[in-house]
């Protein structure tokens, strides 16, 4: 299995080379590349773009659903134990009730049961949401390597015209792009 990440770590990291040309163009902006990095680790495909400043809000986005389930996770456990000893309580064994947490101490199995299936809903969906949102850091990376290389100088020119359709003839506003070419 470690070798199966190895090979497909490598192969993310690898540089297209095309034989016909006599040059090999190493520097040209991949928006695959970035795409592979940032699904391999958060954040890289937004360092390939060179765009830093959204790394913290990658790993700070990234952090919520973390956080959520440990917190969940832990209150989880807690509350399966503690069910698990007071329906062992009700069964004449006392042994675990004495290691319940002491917040969980004053509670119902019922009660129990409930707070551990909220808990291990939560946890489940704090699960979910950082699987959505590695996949917004992948989208992110693969969206702005595409739009590295959009041209948005003063070249590009969007204008209003008016127009006259000879097929139906009618008069409208037509929305014109044009692109000015300057030596």
């Amino acid at each position: 299995m470690k070798g199966f990440f190895t090979i497909l770590f490598l192969l993310c990291l690898q540089q297209t080379l095309w034989a016909q040309d006599s040059t090999i163009n190493f520097l040209k902006h991949s928006p695959k590349k970035a795409t592979n990095r940032s699904a391999i680790l958060p954040g890289l495909g937004q360092a390939y773009n060179k765009q830093y400043w959204k790394i913290p809000l990658v790993y700070g986005i990234l952090s919520a659903p973390v956080a959520t389930y440990v917190y969940n996770n832990d209150l989880y456990a807690k509350t399966k134990f503690a069910y698990v000893a007071r329906i062992q309580e009700a069964n004449g064994d006392n042994s675990n009730v004495i290691k319940i947490d002491p917040s969980l101490k004053n509670l119902s199995a019922g009660s129990l049961q409930s707070y551990r299936n909220i808990f291990r809903k939560n946890r489940d969906l704090s699960i979910m949401w950082f699987i959505i949102a590695w996949g917004v850091n992948v989208m992110d990376a693969t969206v702005s390597g595409h739009l590295k290389e959009f041209d948005v100088s003063n070249n590009l020119v969007i204008q209003m015209a008016p127009m006259k359709s000879d097929a139906y003839q009618q008069a409208g506003l037509s929305l014109q792009f044009k692109w000015k070419y300057t030596k």
